[in-house]
């Protein structure tokens, strides 16, 4: 895989879709139930498309214990708009033996309605690929469900690879680093 024009191409999306008030913050202690708000939605969204048909197994003390304690499995950064809470992202490291290096996997993302499409996905997806490239990762992974159409074009407009696609999911990479 081309790792520059993964990278640019998710710099050049993301200056083009970004805007002013658009910031990205890491979740504290006391985001516990916005976290699980948008847990909530996220979800959601996956059952109107098909994509999850289980129940929200997860609670607040689970969240407080698994993202915060002293073995933190997975961490969540907040997108907002004009200090407003509009999208998020629950990500975690993988370990490659191999390549000796980690990889970010990203696990939900998920922008509210009425902020999609100004940015906030994009600054969020910017703000993982940095994270990654501090941590040496080789690249980020994650998928969509092949019902969610709008979400598999941003992230091909983003400079995501298709790497692997079957009749639920599509798996993505986007290479951080040669």
């Amino acid at each position: 895989m081309d790792a520059s024009r993964d990278v640019g191409a998710l710099s050049g999306y993301a200056r083009a879709v970004a805007i002013d008030d658009v910031t990205i913050r890491d979740a504290t202690l006391g985001d516990i139930d916005l976290i699980l708000a948008y847990l909530v939605k996220k979800s959601a969204f996956d059952r109107s498309t098909g994509a999850f048909a289980g129940e929200l197994g997860t609670t607040p003390a689970r969240i407080a214990a698994t993202l915060f304690g002293d073995s933190a499995f997975a961490r969540v950064v907040f997108g907002e708009r004009g200090g407003q809470p509009c999208g998020f992202a629950l990500y975690y490291f993988r370990y490659s033996s191999f390549a000796g290096r980690p990889s970010l996997w990203l696990d939900d993302l998920y922008v509210d309605a009425e902020a999609r499409s100004l940015g906030v996905g994009a600054r969020i997806l910017w703000r993982l690929r940095e994270i990654a490239v501090a941590a040496d990762a080789t690249h980020l992974g994650w998928t969509a469900a092949v019902q969610n159409p709008r979400g598999i074009a941003f992230y091909q407009r983003a400079g995501a690879t298709i790497v692997a696609r079957d009749d639920a999911q599509v798996t993505f990479w986007l290479t951080v680093r040669a």
